[in-house]
């Protein structure tokens, strides 16, 4: 995700999250799942998975007369790459000040706060023992 160009859009990001969870999928199952919440053409999707295609976010094969498309960046990557860029523009690159904005503005069940708690730890004892975070 370093290469601006590989930076997808709001309607492709939909997409790739469609393709992480399913897996391999045709123009049509693609445009099935999207009009499950928004009513969206086939052209439309076509057009956008060729688009993808042509910025290399998508792979394809030829199986008989269509296409299956797959993700060709990965979902952790594609997901930090937006939320580095996120906590640079909104919070002028403080983690901190992001997850405490996310944590206050919702609620938070105690099982989610037990699991943050873990985490935090699992950090520190990466911290102190020099590892990079």
């Amino acid at each position: 995700m370093k290469n601006k160009t590989n930076r997808p859009t709001e309607s492709e990001l939909r997409i790739l999250q469609i393709l992480w969870k399913a897996g391999a999928s045709t123009v049509r199952m693609v445009n099935d799942k999207i009009n499950e919440d928004k009513e969206t053409g086939y052209t439309t999707t076509l057009k956008l998975m060729q688009i993808m295609f042509q910025k290399d976010l998508l792979a394809r094969v030829k199986e008989g007369k269509t296409h299956l498309y797959t993700a060709n960046i990965e979902e952790k990557d594609t997901k930090q790459g937006i939320l580095d860029r996120f906590k640079d523009r909104v919070f002028g690159g403080s983690a901190t000040q992001l997850v405490m904005q996310a944590l206050g503005g919702s609620e938070t069940s105690k099982e989610e706060l037990e699991e943050l708690k873990a985490f935090i730890e699992d950090l520190e004892k990466k911290h102190d023992n020099g590892s990079s975070i």
